[in-house]
């Protein structure tokens, strides 16, 4: 008795821990961490600096969005299986409601036109080229790696099919692996002991990924439910993204916009309320599945979006000491990392850029906004408070 007491009581403290993070958690994965870090690691204490470090080397490494990875994980560190969802429920679940209502909003009053929502486009422009520079200066720091980032992103706009994306990632693992598969491996301590996952549970995990990967594009073929098709386009997206939630930005739009699910100004729309909400990115597909079907269709892509994150890293962190030591895997990895790159540059012109920037007063704002960000380090809230009053004043004048 006093042993489930004591576990509800853990997960009731994940669950208030995550939620409050959830609703204070703004900008971006890199912010996540820091306030992961400060809360779960030195405020509480719920695992030593190098066990959180190695996480969240591990969550870098995997597809899907790192930072809801890694809350996971500790979750699951803390609590077990049950502990890693009521992690992930907590730090999710704000931003998902959230999108959800401003997909009502943009419904149920017609303000897809607006001012403000062309405002909130404009953020968008900021918001990735303040993404791009940052990811360029740590992923591409050599001109091997900015080759392989500058034919990534010559494919990916000459070539814009769903399947590109994935074509070019995997070129790049192949690129990285012959040309980095040298690469030296610092010898590092062992990752954690006494994880509440199995290898044979991680093993059921990592085949689950790989079946539903595989066998959903077959079922979806087959049949002609509109479910089926929504969850494997999320499934799909949110299983082959590397780099986090700003990368996703294409793959969503190649995914919905070409089959007339949405149009491009509902997506943007959406996109720049995302950066409005705290937690993670990857929430955006909330608000593509309300546009689509309501609220069950912000839900049902919330759950097909993240599913892939939940099998990866329970599958893999019971085998990552031996990943992690693995040159060739390393390689491989600093391959996708430069195509991600590319493939941010590519989405930035199309269709963020050909979409928002059509006079010279949208670039003005687009600048004074991404000052904001990059150089005034504002919260990432009031840049998009800031773009959506500026759209407004813009649509006045005009």
């Amino acid at each position: 008795m006093n042993n489930q007491q004591n576990k509800l009581k853990t997960l009731v403290e994940i669950l208030i821990v995550s939620t409050r993070l959830g609703f204070t958690s703004f900008g971006g994965p890199i912010a996540h961490l820091g306030y992961f870090h400060e809360e779960y690691i030195r405020r509480r204490k719920w695992m030593g600096e190098k066990t959180y470090a190695d996480l969240v080397a591990l969550c870098q490494f995997l597809p899907g969005p790192a930072s809801s990875q890694v809350g996971i994980g500790i979750g699951v560190m803390r609590g077990g299986i049950l502990g890693g969802i009521t992690s992930f429920i907590g730090f999710t679940l704000p931003s998902v409601i959230a999108l959800i209502l401003f997909a009502s909003l943009l419904h149920t009053f017609n303000v897809e036109d607006a001012g403000w929502i062309n405002g909130l486009k404009i953020v968008a422009v900021a918001v990735v080229a303040h993404a791009i520079i940052g990811m360029a200066q740590k992923l591409t720091p050599d001109i091997k790696r900015r080759t392989i980032a500058l034919f990534t992103l010559v494919m990916t706009l000459l070539w814009q099919t769903p399947y590109t994306h994935i074509g070019v990632i995997l070129l790049a693992a192949v690129v990285g692996f012959l040309l980095y598969r040298q690469q030296t491996v610092q010898e590092q301590d062992s990752f954690v002991t006494g994880f509440p996952v199995s290898r044979r549970f991680g093993y059921v995990c990592l085949a689950l990924f790989f079946g539903i990967l595989i066998l959903l594009p077959i079922i979806r073929n087959l049949t002609s439910i509109e479910w089926i098709a929504l969850f494997d386009s999320f499934y799909r997206s949110g299983a082959l993204v590397f780099g986090g939630g700003h990368v996703v930005l294409p793959l969503l739009e190649q995914e919905f916009v070409p089959r007339g699910w949405l149009t491009e100004q509902e997506f943007l729309a959406g996109y720049g309320a995302a950066q409005a909400v705290p937690g993670p990115l990857f929430t955006f597909a909330a608000y593509i599945g309300a546009v689509i079907n309501g609220w069950q269709g912000g839900l049902l892509a919330t759950a097909a979006i993240f599913l892939p994150a939940f099998l990866l890293i329970l599958g893999t962190l019971p085998f990552w000491d031996a990943l992690r030591t693995n040159p060739n895997i390393k390689g491989a990895l600093m391959g996708i990392n430069a195509a991600v790159v590319g493939i941010l540059i590519s989405a930035f012109y199309h269709p963020i850029w050909t979409t928002s920037i059509f006079e010279p007063v949208d670039f003005a704002l687009a600048a004074v906004l991404f000052t904001m960000l990059a150089y005034w380090k504002l919260p990432p809230w009031i840049v998009v408070v800031s773009g959506a009053a500026g759209g407004m004043l813009i649509s006045f004048f005009s």
